[in-house]
C-alpha cells in the first residue's frame, strides 16, 4: 500500500509531509516530500493532508464495550482487541484487577491462549495483545481505590511466579505497595523479567524512592491511589520525579487529574517519561448506567465512573485517543508530545519499541490518520485498512 499526501510523525517528534509505503505487515519506505523516490502499488490511499501517527498503545485499561479482560473469556478478548483497533489503539496490554489468586490465574491463562490465537491468525482482527499489566493484588488497603480489599495479599515471589506461569510470560508489569510488606527481595528477584510498578500505594517518599533505587521502574496512574504530592511530603510523586529511570502513567480524561497538574507534571518529569493511559473499564463505548469493575458495582454518568458504595473513581470511560485529544485541546500539551506519550513511550516501557511505537522502516505497519481537528479518518493495521 502507498499512503500519500500525509504529515508523517517522525521519530524526532516532528511532522514531515510525505509518503509511506508498506509491504505486507511492515513499513517498507518512509519518504519525506522531496526525496524524488516513487513506487507503484495496487492500493493507494490519499491522506489529503492528514496527520499520520503510529498506532497507539494502551498499557493500562480494563475493558470496553461491556467486556473486561478479567471476564476471562475469548469473547471479552475479541471485543477488547476489535474495539481498540477501531479507534486507533493497535497494541494493548490490559490491566487486571485485585481478584483471588486462582481467578487471576484463569484470567492470565485466557490471555495467554488468546495471544496464541492472534499469532496463529485465528483471532478476530484487532489490536495486538502485547502484555498484561497486573494492578493487584499486592497493593494497599489504604489506597485501594476501586480494588476489592478482600483479595489484597502481601507481596509474594511464589504467587507472582504462578501468575507468570499461567500467563506464559505475558505479564509485563506487576504492581506493589512497598510499605505493606517486605518487598526488597521481591523487587531484586523479579526485576529482570518484569517491570515492578508502584500501584495503589500509601508509601512515603523514602519508601518509594528505596523501591525505585532497588529496581522498580514504573508508576501506576500517577497521583491517583497514592499520597498527595505536597511541599513537605512529596510521597510517591516526588520519588518518581527524582528517579530518572521510572516511567509514569497519567490518565488525561479530564476527570482524574486537573489540567494544571498535567502541565506541571510534563514540566517536572519531561515528556519522555510519561505514558498516557485510559484506565478505561467495560463502560467505555457504552451508555450511562450500572456496570461492574473487579466485582464491584459502578455507576457511570457522562465521563465519570464511580463506585456505588463510596463514590470512589472506578477507572475511566474515556478511550486512549480521546485522552490524547483532551491533553492537547484542553490541557495545552503539545500534540507532538502527547502522541509520543501514547506511542513510543509505552512501546519502550513494554520493551517492544523494536517493532512498535514509531513510523520507521521495518516496524509494523500500524498507522492512524487524523484530520486537523484530530478526528479519526483511517486506521491501518498490519498494512491494511482496518474496517
Amino acid at each position: 500500500m502507498i499512503i500519500k499526501n500525509v504529515k508523517i510523525y517522525m521519530p524526532d517528534k516532528k511532522f514531515v509531509s510525505g509518503t509511506i509505503v508498506t509491504k505486507e505487515d511492515k513499513i517498507w519506505k518512509v519518504l519525506p516530500e522531496g526525496t524524488g523516490e516513487s513506487y507503484d502499488a495496487e492500493e493507494i490511499l490519499d491522506g489529503k493532508g492528514s496527520y499520520c501517527l503510529p498506532g497507539m498503545i494502551d498499557l493500562h485499561f480494563h475493558g470496553c464495550m461491556g467486556e473486561d479482560v478479567c471476564d476471562g473469556t475469548v469473547k471479552a478478548m475479541d471485543q477488547l482487541a476489535a474495539y481498540e483497533a477501531s479507534i486507533g489503539v493497535t497494541a494493548m496490554a490490559p490491566a487486571t484487577m485485585t481478584l483471588p489468586v486462582e481467578e487471576l490465574e484463569k484470567v492470565l491463562a485466557n490471555a495467554a491462549a488468546y495471544k496464541k490465537r492472534q499469532e496463529e491468525g485465528t483471532a478476530v482482527p484487532g489490536a495486538d495483545l502485547v502484555g498484561i499489566n497486573m494492578e493487584g493484588p499486592f497493593i494497599s488497603k489504604v489506597k485501594k481505590g476501586a480494588q476489592d480489599e478482600r483479595n489484597i495479599i502481601p507481596c509474594d515471589v511464589e504467587v507472582y511466579q504462578r501468575f507468570q506461569k499461567a500467563a506464559e510470560g505475558l505479564v509485563k508489569f506487576i504492581g506493589i505497595a512497598p510499605e505493606e510488606s517486605e518487598t526488597d527481595e521481591f523487587i531484586q528477584t523479579v526485576k529482570e523479567e518484569v517491570s515492578v510498578s508502584l500501584a495503589h500505594t500509601n508509601a512515603d517518599y523514602n519508601t518509594a524512592k528505596h523501591a525505585f533505587d532497588l529496581g522498580a521502574d514504573h508508576a501506576v496512574h500517577l497521583y491517583n491511589a497514592m499520597p498527595a504530592f505536597s511541599h513537605r511530603e512529596p510521597g510517591v510523586v516526588g520519588a518518581v520525579a527524582d528517579s530518572r529511570h521510572v516511567m509514569a502513567e497519567l490518565i488525561c480524561d479530564g476527570v482524574h487529574i486537573h489540567p494544571a497538574v498535567v502541565r506541571a507534571t510534563f514540566k517536572m518529569m519531561g515528556e519522555d517519561r510519561i505514558i498516557l493511559i485510559s484506565d478505561s473499564m467495560r463502560a467505555a463505548g457504552m451508555p450511562d448506567g450500572n456496570y461492574t469493575l473487579g466485582g464491584l458495582e459502578v455507576e457511570v454518568h457522562g465521563n465519570r465512573a464511580t463506585l456505588t458504595s463510596d463514590g470512589a473513581l472506578a477507572g475511566s470511560v474515556t478511550p486512549l485517543p480521546d485522552c490524547v485529544r483532551t491533553a492537547v485541546k484542553k490541557m495545552e500539551i503539545p500534540l507532538e508530545a502527547a502522541i509520543a506519550c501514547a506511542t513510543i513511550n509505552p512501546a519502550k516501557s513494554l520493551k517492544i519499541d523494536d517493532r512498535y511505537g514509531s513510523i520507521e522502516e521495518g516496524k509494523k505497519a500500524d498507522l492512524v490518520l487524523w484530520d486537523e481537528d484530530l478526528n479519526l479518518k483511517t486506521v491501518i493495521k498490519d498494512g491494511k485498512i482496518f474496517e
